[in-house]
Order: structure tokens, then C-alpha cells, then sequence
């Protein structure tokens, strides 16, 4: 048994998909299926094509329900459920913040003026998303709002790849979405799966180490995408509730069970802050987190094992 990796890019991130099997032969066909997986998700979820679901929902904002799949409508609900425990803090209607606000890949100056950011975040509301279990439909309130799966889309998408591998009878392995990852089972010489949580100084170099056989584990950090105005470092994880950047963490990192979930749990305890975001994470059962501060503190929920 070894292990097979394959490295392509996929929902406009890079997925690197791990299988371990007897031959080239097998695993190549393991990872193409896990790749289609990612492919069909990726249409329903996408917000670059027209005709994707997510799309449709959006252009009938304020004027009519749209019937999705059961498997998006349950997407939804999900993401609602977890922006009722973050307190809006993960919102999957921040859509509406444009790019003509918040642009990471130029030089900005200076911060947009607080009354232009309130302005563009009115419309983000997880409450003004109205789902009809009954006919399977989404209907977004408000004229103008847009929902988009960022913060979740990834997660959801590895553990389904997942799942199709287990099916397949893949009996270890791991997605990487970027950083988003699962993993489960063992490596080929009985080891668990180990991960090397980034410095994020120095994201090439690794602090310690941590088993996330059968865990997911999702980072999110201002090291990759930031400005930094009058010597003052701002990331790209906007709070959805003033519409202006987050400051003071440098990275958290979410352990849970499940890829979805550990990925739609970074960015918000990133907004909600250190101690809320500890605190909240202890209530709830099998999460932990890993938070990296401006100064390079390191804090970490309770029962937390790290090498």
C-alpha cells in the first residue's frame, strides 16, 4: 500500500487530493473521482456562472423564491444555523460588500470612511434568508443581497469528496483545499496523519505539530491577504457587521470532525475576537481552535494537544 497525491486547481483554489492504494492505476482513478465530486459542487455552489443555483437565488433577491436542490437548500440551513451560534459573525449574505469597498490586491491607502462600509453591510442579513422546507426554495428578501459560499464552499466540498472515496473503499487519505483539510484512516507504514500548523511569520515554517487522523482542520490568516495602512495590519476577513477589516489576530485554526464545519468556524472567530471566540468554541463539544495574536501569543481552547 502507498500513498498517491494529486495537485490541481479547483473552485479557484488549490486542492491537493492524497489516496492510499496498491498501484498508480487504482489511485488514479480514486483521485479523478473525488475531482468530479469537487467539479459538480463547484457548478451548483459557483457564483461565476449564470446558470448556477446560487446565482439564481441572487438575481431573484426581493422578488421571488427559487427551488434549489435539496442538497443546497440543506447547505443553506446549515449556514444559517451556524451564523445563529457565531451571532452573525459568519454570514454566507455578505455577497453584498463589493469589491469597489475591499480590494486586497492593489496598494489601498487608507480604510474606507465607517458611514460608506455600514452602507454596503445593511444588506447582509442571514435572517432576510427565507427557506420553504416544503418546496425546497430560497428566497433572499431584500433587493440587492447576495449570498456566496467563501467561508463555507471549500469544507463542504472536501468532506464530500471524502465521502465518495470512502464509498470507493479508499481507506485513507487526505483533501487540502488550501488549507482546508480531512483527512482520515492511516498512512501506508501505520502512522497517523500529521499536520504542521504555520508559523505566521514565517508560513513556510512550521510551529508544532498536531494527529488530524479523521479530524478536519481549517485555517484562516491575515499572512496571505492584508493591507497595512499607517503601519497598522489589517486581513482580508471583513466583519460583516461594520463591513471594515479585523485586526489583532494574525491566524486561527479550527480542529473539528468535519471539514464544513472547521472551515465555516475560522473566519468568524477571527471577527468575534480572542476571548469570545475561545469561549465559544469550549461550548461546543469535539471543536478546538488555535489562535495567533499580533504579537505572536499563542492561545488555545481547552484540551488541546499540540507536539
Amino acid at each position: 500500500m502507498q500513498k498517491y497525491s494529486q495537485s490541481l486547481r479547483l473552485m479557484g483554489n488549490s486542492f491537493t487530493i492524497t489516496v492510499t492504494a496498491f498501484d498508480h492505476k487504482t489511485a488514479n482513478e480514486h483521485i479523478e473521482a473525488a475531482v468530479q465530486e469537487i467539479k459538480r459542487i463547484e457548478r451548483l455552489l459557483t457564483t461565476y456562472n449564470d446558470q448556477s443555483q446560487t446565482n439564481q437565488v441572487n438575481t431573484q433577491a426581493g422578488i421571488s423564491a427559487v427551488k434549489v436542490d435539496e442538497e443546497v437548500f440543506n447547505l443553506i440551513e446549515r449556514s444559517i444555523g451556524i451564523s445563529k451560534i457565531t451571532q452573525g459573525a459568519f454570514d454566507i449574505s455578505y455577497g453584498s460588500i463589493d469589491k469597489s469597498l475591499w480590494n486586497f490586491d492593489r496598494s489601498m491607502k487608507s480604510l474606507p470612511d465607517t458611514q460608506t462600509a455600514l452602507k454596503m453591510v445593511h444588506l447582509i442579513d442571514y435572517r432576510n434568508i427565507l427557506l420553504d422546507r416544503e418546496n425546497c426554495s430560497v428566497f433572499l428578501k431584500e433587493k440587492g443581497m447576495r449570498i456566496g459560499f467563501g467561508g463555507i464552499g471549500k469544507g463542504y466540498a472536501a468532506e464530500m469528496a471524502k465521502k465518495v472515496l470512502i464509498k470507493r473503499g479508499v481507506q485513507s487519505g487526505i483533501i487540502n483545499a488550501s488549507g482546508d483539510l480531512c483527512a482520515w484512516g492511516l498512512q501506508p507504514d501505520g502512522r497517523k496523519w500529521t499536520i504542521g500548523v504555520a508559523d505566521p511569520d514565517a508560513p513556510s515554517s512550521v510551529f508544532s505539530y498536531m494527529d488530524i487522523s479523521d479530524r478536519a482542520v481549517a485555517t484562516s490568516g491575515n499572512y496571505e491577504k492584508y493591507i497595512t495602512i499607517n503601519g497598522k495590519k489589517y486581513s482580508h476577513t471583513i466583519d460583516p457587521k461594520t463591513g471594515l477589516p479585523v485586526s489583532g489576530i494574525k491566524s486561527v485554526t479550527i480542529i473539528a470532525a468535519n471539514a464544513e464545519f472547521a472551515d465555516a468556524m475560522a473566519t468568524p472567530i477571527a471577527v468575534m475576537g480572542i476571548s469570545a471566540g475561545l469561549f465559544l468554541i469550549n461550548q461546543i463539544p469535539d471543536l478546538y481552535c488555535i489562535i495567533i495574536d499580533d504579537n505572536n501569543k499563542i492561545y488555545t481552547s481547552k484540551n488541546i494537544r499540540l507536539q
